[in-house]
């Protein structure tokens, strides 16, 4: 189980961890506090559903989110980078995406998920383009796949 080893190994090197979600809505702050001990690592996770939201609490400019969409490469780096302002933890991962089933485009499909992880000065955005199956199941990839980024970048 991922999320266990997750934190088990955030505990083990005294890491602690913060998340800025949009289309997971929470569930990646969910399966990590599931986790008994998740509280010595887990300090911050913030929902940024509305573009509203991420304006106002991630301080994103209006400009960048008009310009490359909330779903884009740019808004999960400054998502990434404003969360770690607000949490000053040692890791911040932020995930944006389209779950579905509305709200996909031909540039932009459903399943299309951007997921940042910054730990010091390193930086890492990853594209991701899930199979529609369902919109649970795009949220349950884009957890899953956070997980197995941050234990890439915890040695």
């Amino acid at each position: 189980m991922f999320s266990k080893r997750t934190v088990n190994k955030l505990i083990e090197k005294n890491l602690t961890i913060s998340f800025a979600e949009s289309c997971t809505g929470g569930l990646l702050s969910s399966t990590i506090t599931s986790i008994s001990g998740s509280s010595k690592i887990f300090k911050v996770g913030l929902i940024v559903y509305s573009n509203k939201s991420k304006i106002e609490i991630l301080k994103i400019p209006k400009n960048i989110i008009k310009k490359y969409g909330a779903v884009s490469n740019q808004v999960c780096l400054f998502m990434l980078k404003n969360l770690n302002k607000i949490s000053k933890t040692k890791i911040s991962l932020s995930i944006t995406g389209i779950a579905g089933p509305r709200g996909g485009s031909k540039n932009k499909p459903v399943g299309l998920v951007f997921i940042g992880v910054k730990k010091g000065n390193y930086i890492k955005i990853k594209k991701y383009l899930f199979k529609n199956k369902g919109r649970l199941y795009i949220q349950k990839a884009a957890v899953y796949e956070s997980l197995k980024l941050i234990l890439t970048i915890v040695k």
